[in-house]
């Protein structure tokens, strides 16, 4: 089979698409025909060697969900599985392939409405997007700040939150013409990437949604309504400064709170739910899924390297072979 590794740690050049064994599940796992893969932003850092302190090494397969049809399944699995058409998580890697194993408790059957390309699109950014408002408490009639809107956590985030109700929806991107999708999308107020640029926009947020972290981080905080909370669910730009906290203690009258958010602090049953439910949602036209472009797995190193311009409008999807949208 076809799959692509990172021959060493560096930038979208050291992808490599290699002839591989197909892999056998073992007890509690399937395999996968993919027909569509995910690329994410973790993808990128794997790539980058800023996660090897995690285990990870040169040969590693990147990819953390696919959409495709079991093929076989491993000791203890339901046999009910082979032929489905199923969303899956790979885990730490092993999507970038013509076949992929994933635990067979991961799994969520696609409606047969929705394509796959989409289904892996919505796939693990939907599910934290849907989250990260969840550990906000966001509700109803409140502002939401989704800061770097232009990902695929970040354009769902934003239709949730239109979705849900918000009061404002305010996003910064990095262009006026993307700005526009994203009022497509139920942005209220399109700012730049420091904060700035909607004469109209709320002067501060109930809830921020940060998918890019940074050095600029700590001015967002400063953006925070008395009892606002934001969450971060990403680190796109880098790291924050150490004395983030600083501006909170600044405005301790204020009551604002800061939380981290990872989808690995959900159990996998609520995450299974809200895949399904989430996909229910694009079938019934009420989510959107955001495809910037298909690619085949030998363009890997094109995907990656659009990642890395800040090219990309939603998410890439790589598929085994580019034929038609399936």
């Amino acid at each position: 089979m076809k799959a692509v590794v990172v021959q060493a740690f560096g930038g979208p050049e050291v992808l490599a698409v290699v002839e591989l064994p197909h892999p056998n599940p073992t007890a509690g796992q399937v395999l996968i025909a993919t027909e569509a893969i995910g690329v994410g932003g973790v993808d990128a850092l794997v790539r980058s060697g800023a996660l090897a302190a995690f285990g990870i090494t040169p040969g590693h397969i990147l990819g953390q969900e696919v959409v495709g049809t079991v093929t076989e399944v491993g000791e203890g699995v339901d046999t009910g599985w082979i032929g489905q058409r199923v969303w899956a998580f790979t885990g730490e890697g092993g999507g970038y392939a013509e076949r992929a194993i994933a635990s067979a408790e991961t799994l969520v059957p696609v409606p047969a409405a929705l394509s796959s390309v989409d289904a892996v699109t919505l796939g693990s950014s939907a599910v934290v997007a849907h989250f990260a408002l969840r550990h906000a408490h966001f509700t109803r009639a409140e502002s939401v700040l989704v800061r770097g809107a232009a990902g695929g956590i970040g354009v769902v985030a934003v239709q949730l939150a239109a979705r849900g109700g918000a009061g404002a929806v305010a996003v910064t991107t990095s262009s006026p013409a993307r700005g526009d999708r994203l009022r497509d999308l139920g942005a209220t107020h399109v700012l730049d990437r420091t904060g700035r640029g909607a004469e109209n926009a709320p002067a501060g947020y109930d809830v921020i949604i940060d998918i890019a972290a940074g050095a600029d981080l700590p001015s967002f905080l400063t953006k925070l309504e008395p009892n606002g909370r934001m969450v971060v669910v990403g680190v796109m730009a880098g790291m924050p400064p150490a004395d983030f906290g600083v501006e909170m203690i600044k405005a301790f009258r204020r009551s604002t709170s800061f939380a981290t958010f990872s989808a690995d602090t959900v159990p996998l049953s609520d995450r299974r739910a809200a895949t399904a439910d989430l996909f229910a949602a694009a079938v019934r036209g009420e989510l959107k899924a955001v495809v910037h472009e298909i690619l085949s797995l030998e363009h890997a190193v094109l995907a990656h390297r659009r990642m890395d311009a800040g090219e990309v409008f939603g998410r890439i999807v790589l598929v085994p072979s580019v034929t038609e949208r399936r």
